[in-house]
């Protein structure tokens, strides 16, 4: 793992049902250098996410969770906050999820559990890197 950089940390959501899960991928999040707030409750990340004061770069949701559902956590997170990147974690990858993340129109990654801390900081920083070049593009 690399050490923390100097600019400011990217804000990235986790939400998981599992506090094993959360706790290891908050753990290793913040151990990279980026800022976390995370939450069991997907009903209690939509009002993190309505007001979150700084903003929010990447969603790193699990698809199976009581309440709500990853992938609807997901579209309302984008309804919110557009920009916002998406990143699906799940031990169960189906046909069913991807194709009802399609019709959500969802981009993002989704990341197979279990994933190694390699495969979470690749796909997370892929997403966060692609933020930036999208926002890069917009403004030339």
């Amino acid at each position: 793992m690399t050490a923390p950089s100097s600019k400011p940390a990217e804000t990235i959501l986790v939400v998981d049902d599992d506090p094993e899960v959360l706790t290891l991928v908050v753990d290793i999040l913040e151990m990279a250098g980026y800022a976390v707030v995370s939450t069991a409750d997907p009903r209690h990340a939509l009002r993190l996410v309505r007001t979150y004061a700084e903003p929010i770069h990447l969603l790193l949701t699990d698809v199976v969770m009581p309440l709500m559902n990853g992938l609807q956590l997901a579209a309302e997170v984008q309804a919110l906050r557009p920009e916002v990147q998406i990143l699906l974690m799940s031990a169960f990858r189906t046909k069913a999820i991807d194709d009802h993340r399609m019709r959500l129109g969802l981009r993002g990654l989704f990341l197979e559990k279990p994933f190694t801390v390699v495969s979470l900081m690749g796909a997370v920083r892929y997403l966060l890197d692609d933020r930036v070049s999208m926002s890069r593009q917009q403004v030339h």
